[in-house]
C-alpha cells in the first residue's frame, strides 16, 4: 500500500470547526480507517464462497489492497466480473514482467525540479500533495512512484513553492498524489494558504477519487474553504463506470458545485471494466446527471503490473466513434494519451 506518511504537509494552524463540522471530519476519517485492507476481507464481504475466496485472494502482488466500505457497498455480491471489484482486486497478471510496461511510463522523474513537484506543462505545475489514497486502484500509473523520497515538511513545501514563484507564467497549480483530498483539513488548508500567496496563480485544480470512493470526505468545512478562496477552483474526479455513482456521490458533487467548484471527470479505458460503448455512454450520462462534465477518456499507460487492463489505440478509437454517434458533443470526452516528454496530453485521432 502507498505509505500514509509520505508527501504530507505540516499543518500551518489548527482549523476551527463547529461541532457539526467536527463530526463530519471524524466520520470520513473513521470510514477511511475502517477500509477493507485484504483481498480476503473484501471477498468475504461480497459473499464469495470459501473456494472462490481462497482462489481470488492468492494474487496479492505487494501493492496493497485498500477499499472503503462505501465503495465496496456498490459492488454486486459474488460477481467476479463486477467492474468495481476488478478495479481493486489484485490479479495474478500483476506479477508478470511484460516488455514495454515500465515503472515510470510518463518519465515524470525527468520533470522533477524538487521533491513532490512535476513541472512539464507551460503555465502549470503539479504538486504531489499526498502519498496515500483512499483506495488502491490496480491500474494506477503512479503505483511505483517513489513517495518515500518525496516526503514534505512545511519548509520543504515553501522551498518548492518558492521555486515555482519565480515562474511568472504559472497560472495554475494542480494538486495530485496519491490523493490530495486524503489529507486532513489542517494539512490541505495549510497548503492552500501557501498556494494562494503566489500572486500569479489564478486557478487551483484538484485531482481526486475521493468524491467517488469516499463521498463523506466532501464536508461543509471543505466546501466553505474552497468557496472562500480567491482562486478559481476545479475538481477533476476519477470515475470509470456508472455503477460507481450512487446517491451519496451525487450529493457530494452537488455540495462542491454549490461552493462554486467546476467539476470535470477523467476516466481511463480498462479491459473488462468499461471497454465497451454501452458502459462509456452510461458513464457520461450518469456524470452529467450529477453535474459533472465528462472531460478526458485516457488510453491506459504502459505501467508495469497493469498490462491486463490494456486497450489498444484502434479499439479506443472505435469506442470513441460509437460514443460520438450516440451522444451530444458535450457528453463525449476527449480521447487522449500521455506521451513521455510531451508538454501536453496527446489527442488520439
Amino acid at each position: 500500500m502507498i505509505p500514509e506518511t509520505a508527501a504530507q504537509v505540516e499543518p500551518q494552524a489548527q482549523v476551527i470547526l463547529s461541532p457539526e463540522q467536527n463530526a463530519e471530519e471524524q466520520r470520513w476519517r473513521q470510514q477511511l480507517a475502517q477500509s477493507l485492507r485484504t483481498p480476503k476481507a473484501l471477498l468475504e464481504q461480497l459473499q464469495f464462497d470459501a473456494q472462490q475466496v481462497a482462489e481470488l485472494s492468492a494474487n496479492d502482488q505487494g501493492f496493497g489492497t485498500l477499499v472503503p466500505q462505501a465503495y465496496a457497498d456498490r459492488m454486486q455480491p459474488a460477481d467476479p466480473q463486477d467492474p468495481l471489484l476488478l478495479q481493486v482486486l489484485p490479479q495474478a497478471a500483476e506479477g508478470l514482467s511484460v516488455p514495454g510496461f515500465v515503472t515510470d511510463p510518463l518519465a515524470e522523474s525527468e520533470f522533477n525540479p524538487s521533491p513532490g513537484v512535476v513541472h512539464k506543462y507551460h503555465g502549470r505545475a503539479l504538486l504531489v500533495a499526498a502519498g496515500h489514497c483512499a483506495i488502491n486502484c490496480r491500474y494506477c500509473f503512479r503505483r511505483h512512484y517513489p513517495y518515500d523520497e518525496q516526503q514534505r515538511s512545511r519548509s520543504q513545501w515553501q522551498a518548492s513553492l518558492a521555486h515555482l514563484a519565480e515562474d511568472m507564467d504559472l497560472e495554475e497549480i494542480i494538486l495530485s498524489g496519491g490523493d490530495p483530498l486524503a489529507l486532513t483539513n489542517n494539512m490541505l488548508f495549510a497548503l492552500l494558504d501557501e498556494i494562494e500567496a503566489l500572486p500569479q496563480v489564478q486557478r487551483l485544480r484538484i485531482h481526486s477519487r475521493l468524491p467517488v470512493v469516499l463521498p463523506a470526505r466532501i464536508t461543509s468545512a471543505l466546501c466553505e474553504r474552497l468557496e472562500s478562496s480567491r482562486l478559481q477552483m476545479v475538481l477533476v474526479m476519477h470515475c470509470n463506470h456508472a455503477q460507481e455513482i450512487d446517491t451519496a456521490v451525487g450529493a457530494a458533487c452537488q455540495q462542491l458545485a454549490a461552493a462554486g467548484v467546476s467539476l470535470l471527470n477523467q476516466s481511463v479505458l480498462l479491459h473488462s471494466v468499461n471497454a465497451d460503448s454501452t458502459s462509456l455512454i452510461d458513464l457520461s450520462k450518469a456524470l452529467f446527471k450529477v453535474g459533472v462534465l465528462p472531460y478526458y477518456l485516457h488510453l491506459p499507460d504502459h505501467v508495469a503490473g497493469t498490462q491486463h487492463f490494456f486497450i489498444e489505440r484502434d479499439h479506443g478509437l472505435q469506442l470513441h466513434r460509437e460514443m460520438q454517434e450516440k451522444l451530444p458533443g458535450y457528453l463525449v470526452p476527449r480521447l487522449v494519451k500521455e506521451e513521455p516528454g510531451m508538454a501536453h496530453k496527446t489527442l488520439v485521432l
